[in-house]
């Protein structure tokens, strides 16, 4: 896995796509509120991410690479913004060290920068927000 450094112009980039991933998330938070499972969240956030223009992947699986072998679909990113931004949904009561952790992980393994945790398991969106930079 080689490293890319990672510009200026393509920092301010996923800075940009943050905010409006972010918004998106407000969004669906705002109508739905909490208690609903992670993949209803994911599933209205990325409907809010195509009303709004924003291109992304869903549920991408991740090989890694070890000493010469290949281990196919290791990992899989919840929403991936434009090959850019990598952004995992959760539903849980606090975020913990473990889900930055993986989001580190999606991070080295895609050469992104910037992830974004949303945990919808909040009263308000804004408290649920974490931002993971590699």
């Amino acid at each position: 896995m080689e490293k890319t450094n990672w510009s200026e112009e393509r920092k301010s980039r996923a800075n940009a796509l943050s905010k409006k991933v972010i918004a998106a998330a407000i969004e669906v938070h705002r109508h739905l509120g909490p208690g609903l499972l992670e993949s209803a969240y994911e599933e209205c956030l990325c409907h809010e991410l195509r009303l709004r223009g924003l291109p992304f992947r869903r549920q991408v699986y991740l090989d890694i690479s070890y000493k010469g072998l290949t281990v196919e679909r290791a990992y899989r990113i919840d929403v991936w913004v434009e090959d850019t931004l990598i952004v995992d949904v959760k539903t849980v009561e606090t975020i913990e060290e473990v889900h930055k952790a993986q989001v580190l992980t999606y991070l080295r393994f895609t050469d992104s920068w910037l992830g974004l945790l949303l945990n919808f398991r909040v009263k308000l969106m804004k408290d649920g927000i974490e931002r993971v930079v590699l």
